[in-house]
């Protein structure tokens, strides 16, 4: 097995540029491949959310929240740019240097939420809205995968109906129905599709789009401790999602890409009756879904596709988030924040991560509302600056061995308008 490794990686400098995509996580989101905020008044303040609700997307980081931003509807776009690339080094076969992971480099992401009041203490809204996504395209084509266009592409789309209840004035809880369709795509990795690395031949590359749906439950409380000081709490299960049935001999599991459970603590202090600082603390399960948790070491034990194969290695992380929103008049509100996540990816699990490194960790965003009679507009940018993974024996001797080194920086534009009702 390892001499035949060996003499497929000689054929082809390109070869270990594209190793990745054998398996797939989004690139269009910057903590791991959740975004860093939902709702571009939630980005424009580093992504906080939890003891915070703002908008119609609210019930997107806790329920509860909806019970506190009265009748409204949301409607937002975010232009996503991330630049992603890799190097390869040491490598014993004449595949060192570098790989641009840019074959396409923007992305729009949408979102929409609404929320009504039906009752003194009861409100009922919906958010839509998308966790993560990637697209990546090698057009040149990568002779050690198969001829023509290589690439994958995953998109992520969450709605979420929810329902929140006050219990008294000052104190809310919540719950969110989340309802996720995943679609996800593979090309130009036929020489994968064989009994020598995958489970299930003919079901690795090329089938075309192939569509998942899942289901999970978000729950949150909400609550003003004092007039100034409000603090919440929420919890977010696994999504059991359906396997990608055309792709099982690619995704550890039999095609399976079930979605992190996460949860986390937030607490907002309004210091002034213009000034309001707030924070969150996230934890997200990477570690606790096959397809994602695998480590590449797996590869000694299954095939791809495999219940005990191979994929990202990823860990679980922490997110810290702080930021402050200040109204400088009553028709305009400014904010500013910054998202620090945990590192998914080890040093020694980059070979995996080189198509779409999500190894971001410091995030700077800004923004603003204007507010009109019955409407708002609002912006939001974030920076996610430039991080580099260098790998650590992370190329199996069995594919030539050496490192492959991951770097990644993302620019994000938001825009929504809201009106009250």
């Amino acid at each position: 097995m390892q001499d035949k490794h060996t003499r497929i990686v000689h054929r082809s400098a390109p070869a270990a540029c594209l190793l990745a995509v054998l398996a797939a996580a989004p690139a269009h989101a910057t903590n791991g491949y959740f975004e860093h905020g939902y709702g571009i008044k939630s980005q424009g303040i580093g992504g906080v959310g939890i003891a915070l609700p703002q908008d119609g997307l609210a019930a997107a980081a806790n329920p509860a929240g909806s019970a506190f931003v009265g009748n409204r509807v949301d409607v937002g776009v975010s232009w996503f740019m991330p630049k992603r690339s890799a190097d390869i080094v040491g490598n014993a076969a004449p595949v060192n240097g570098s790989c641009d992971g840019n074959g396409k480099q923007h992305f729009l992401i949408p979102e929409l939420g609404a929320i009504r009041q039906v009752g003194p203490r009861l409100a009922a809204g919906i958010a839509i809205y998308g966790n993560g996504g990637m697209n990546t395209s090698y057009k040149g084509g990568i002779p050690l995968f198969g001829s023509g266009e290589a690439g994958v592409n995953l998109e992520q789309m969450f709605i979420a109906p929810n329902l929140a209840w006050k219990v008294t004035q000052q104190h809310a809880i919540g719950a969110a129905v989340n309802f996720a369709y995943q679609r996800f795509k593979a090309k130009g990795l036929a020489n994968f599709d064989n009994p020598m690395f995958s489970s299930s031949p003919g079901n690795v590359t090329d089938r075309g789009s192939d569509g998942a749906t899942g289901l999970g439950v978000r729950l949150g409380y909400l609550g003003k401790l004092t007039p100034d000081f409000t603090f919440g709490a929420t919890w977010s299960s696994k999504i059991h999602a359906r396997k990608f049935d055309k792709y099982r001999g690619l995704f550890a599991d039999g095609g399976s890409f079930d979605i992190p459970e996460s949860y986390g603590i937030g607490a907002a202090w309004q210091v002034t009756p213009g000034l309001t600082l707030a924070a969150d603390v996230n934890r997200i399960l990477f570690g606790a879904v096959t397809a994602v948790g695998a480590p590449l070491a797996n590869f000694a034990r299954g095939q791809l596709g495999a219940a005990n194969g191979p994929g990202f290695g990823w860990t679980n992380i922490t997110v810290h988030k702080i930021g402050a929103a200040y109204a400088l008049n009553p028709g305009l509100v400014l904010r500013l924040g910054y998202d620090h996540a945990g590192q998914p990816v080890p040093a020694g699990e980059t070979l995996f991560n080189m198509l779409a490194p999500g190894i971001v960790q410091k995030h700077l965003s800004t923004g603003a509302t204007l507010k009109f009679t019955h409407s708002e507009l609002s912006i939001a940018y974030t920076h996610a600056f430039r991080r580099q993974v260098d790998g650590i024996d992370s190329i199996p001797q069995s594919f030539g061995g050496g490192n492959a080194n991951l770097r990644l920086a993302e620019h994000s534009l938001g825009v929504a308008y809201g009106r009250k009702f």
